[in-house]
């Protein structure tokens, strides 16, 4: 049972499961889909914000999770110069998407589009991390490059919702920030008094946080983002990211291990809940995001990462420049977290309708990548 699970996970098959599910249903059978989607269950919370403002917290701190052991000694982004390189093709993915669109929506001149600039600045992180698997083997340092990447751009992505697409119905309470920075202080005093685990911190300093972020009215998906750093953690990083340490069983590693497999396969809940988009919906939004992530993201990272190189920042080894372009091309895969700032961006149905489907034609970025990497004869290393 576990290997048939590890399968389903290896293969994103519950995402991809979950998107085809509610294409399926929004296209058959609209009214249906809507309504089991939107409609509060006990006049309490729909699927839908079960899954965008609960479930992505697990998502996102599973994300934290990655990203503060890769900053521990040992860890792909220590020490600093090794990780200005992925940080330079970061902002190169942020940036290049954000550019294509906004200069492209100039050319088509619909003022209305304008906030979809931000939905093109994510990256798929489960199906980035098996296409470069299919494309490099499974252990090419171009994998945990590419994952920086995409963890770094997600992040960003959210940053971006609370910043700029609050809801326009509700102003922002900043006030209530201080019970985010509450549930800080109490993750700090947990480490102090070295507990043990990670349960404390994520009810009481998480609760604190979600609470906050909510009341502030920005995104609470963010919460853990602030608490999962203060989990206690191993002094040095023996893995790479996303690789397990059986002999890690600090609270960090502990956390990461128990909820990841519900992550993985809760994002079908994920796809079930963002994906329903019908087929009329395709719109000039739609190349808008599909043209941002498959060009503004390989042009912005490969640039980035180029530039970075020629400033002394070198890029990991065996990652040459058709390497660094296909990672780019894969990071243009921009599924989960695209589907998820679109329901932000844009708030009638049309326009965001359109804007998920071209986050849904973004995974021909990963057929392209495939293709490309057998004309480029790239070297796979799976050992």
């Amino acid at each position: 049972m576990k290997k048939h699970i590890n399968m389903l996970r290896e293969f994103s098959v519950p995402l991809i499961s979950g998107v085809a599910v509610a294409l399926l249903w929004v296209n058959l059978a609209p009214e249906s889909y809507y309504h089991f989607d939107f409609d509060k269950r006990f006049g309490l919370f729909s699927f839908h914000f079960i899954v965008n403002d609960f479930f992505m917290v697990l998502f996102f701190g599973i994300a934290a999770a990655e990203i503060t052991q890769s900053c521990l000694p040992g860890g792909d982004l220590h020490p600093l110069r090794k990780a200005i390189n992925p940080l330079l093709a970061t902002v190169g993915g942020v940036v290049g998407p954000v550019v294509v669109y906004l200069a492209l929506n100039a050319i088509i001149g619909d003022p209305s589009l304008r906030r979809g600039w931000g939905i093109p600045t994510a990256t798929d992180i489960a199906l980035a991390w098996l296409v470069a698997s299919l494309v490099f083997g499974r252990r090419h340092p171009a994998i945990s490059f590419l994952l920086l990447l995409a963890i770094a751009d997600d992040a960003i992505g959210l940053a971006i919702i609370a910043i700029f697409y609050p809801d326009p119905t509700v102003p922002v309470a900043p006030q209530w920030l201080v019970l985010v920075v509450s549930g800080m202080g109490v993750a700090a005093l947990l480490r102090r008094r070295n507990t043990q685990s990670y349960w404390p911190y994520i009810i009481l300093g998480g609760g604190l946080s979600w609470a906050g972020l909510f009341m502030a009215h920005l995104h609470p998906a963010l919460a853990l983002v602030f608490i999962v750093p203060f989990l206690p953690h191993p002094p040095r990083e023996t893995k790479h990211i996303f690789e397990e340490d059986p002999q890690d069983l600090s609270p960090l590693a502990s956390f990461e291990h128990e909820w990841k497999v519900m992550v993985d396969l809760g994002l079908f809940m994920f796809g079930l809940a963002n994906a329903g988009v019908q087929l009329t919906t395709i719109g000039d939004a739609t190349w808008l995001v599909l043209a941002a992530l498959a060009i503004g993201k390989t042009g912005g990272i490969f640039i980035m990462g180029w530039l970075g190189q020629r400033l002394g920042y070198p890029l990991p080894s065996k990652v040459g420049m058709k390497e660094l372009a296909l990672v780019g091309l894969i990071a243009g895969v921009g599924l989960t977290v695209a589907l998820f700032v679109a329901g932000e961006a844009f708030t009638d149905s049309i326009n965001q309708g359109a804007a998920k489907m071209g986050a849904l034609l973004s995974v021909g970025c990963a057929i392209v990548a495939l293709i490309a990497g057998r004309v480029m004869n790239v070297r796979r290393i799976e050992g």
